[in-house]
């Protein structure tokens, strides 16, 4: 046999175990980002569930304030004492420590929602706190305002977390049609 005959057999196995380890190691780097891309996925999604959660809470505790000074009608008014601050206090710290992880984790649509967000609630504690404000200075528009931009901040997040579909929900008008129209609250989150 000769030289040739012998080698090219041996190049044949060279070449298929490169082959291999190339494929190999291309489908492992694949793997790897995949798992590094699920793993974020759910940290988004765990930090803008629980961000949206904490915004909603405090809402519905501004309406409380607010319903104790008549801005809006409802069940359950809260009235503005030195532990109800506190409890606020520590619910916007807390709120506050959840948008840290949308910073670091968000899109820049979703986080600018947040951003508009945080303005929208902090229009309802100052009108449900009796401070002045400039704009919208009613309640109900206030609190519409806020359904928007907590309806904007869900379609990025829902976006950014690949979601399909930008809607959230069919429109709905709010208030609901059962609601008398003297009624000059603005109702629920």
């Amino acid at each position: 046999m000769s030289l040739a005959s012998q080698a090219l057999p041996l190049v044949g196995v060279a070449v298929g175990a490169m082959v291999s380890l190339v494929v190999s190691a291309l489908n492992e780097r694949t793997r790897w980002r995949r798992q590094q891309s699920v793993r974020w996925d759910e940290r988004r999604l765990n930090a803008y569930a629980e961000y949206a959660h904490s915004v909603k809470d405090l809402s519905n505790r501004y309406r409380g304030l607010a319903i104790a000074r008549g801005l809006t009608t409802g069940p359950t008014p809260m009235e503005l004492t030195d532990a109800v601050l506190e409890e606020l206090a520590a619910a916007e710290t807390h709120r506050s420590a959840l948008a840290e992880a949308l910073w670091l984790l968000g899109d820049v649509d979703s986080n600018t929602a947040a951003v508009k967000l945080n303005h929208a609630l902090w229009h309802l504690e100052w009108l449900a706190r009796g401070i002045p404000t400039t704009g919208i200075a009613t309640w109900p528009e206030a609190f519409l305002e806020f359904r928007k931009a907590r309806e904007d901040f869900l379609k990025a997040a829902r976006c950014d977390l690949g979601v399909r579909g930008s809607q959230i929900t069919h429109d709905v008008p709010w208030p609901p049609p059962w609601r008398p129209l003297n009624n000059t609250g603005a109702g629920r989150p």
